[in-house]
């Protein structure tokens, strides 16, 4: 077993990531074994940062892994083509940053068909944020994230 620390809005490079990056970074020094960091990643299509891979190879600097521990994307409903299209480039995007990052141990969708998502239920007007529809049919997320996983 091992000793992860996790948050969320972690995801890109920013004041909350710092913030993370330097306290792991003291409890390391303080002899606390922290084995990774978790990153919740609830993010909306379109505005997924450019700095994943950079934010991630930050935190394993330090000597730890992480894990994207929660990862949807959510949008404006209705669902479009267009929306659908951006959602997969977005799920690429996170993904193809986790492969890239040496020490990126996993990726966990929270949870996998639109049908359950707890995005509606915080964010009126928002969903469609996982790679199965309500209907549990395969969106292009899905691909998108097979792709970049092979």
């Amino acid at each position: 077993a091992g000793l992860c620390v996790g948050g969320y809005n972690i995801d890109s490079t920013g004041a909350k990531s710092t913030a993370m990056y330097k306290l792991v970074e003291k409890l390391l020094a303080e002899g606390v074994p922290v084995d990774g960091i978790g990153v919740q990643a609830h993010l909306i299509v379109g505005n997924v940062s450019s700095t994943l891979q950079t934010n991630w190879e930050r935190f394993t600097s330090l000597g730890v892994d992480i894990a994207i521990t929660e990862l949807d994307i959510r949008m404006t409903l209705p669902v479009d083509e267009a929306k659908l299209a951006q959602q997969a480039e977005d799920y690429k995007k996170v993904v193809t940053a986790c492969v890239n990052v040496e020490r990126c141990v996993g990726i966990t969708v929270w949870d996998y068909i639109d049908k359950y998502s707890w995005i509606p239920g915080f964010f009126p007007g928002q969903g469609a944020a996982l790679p199965w529809d309500k209907d549990f049919t395969v969106k292009p997320a899905y691909e998108a994230i097979a792709t970049a996983l092979a």
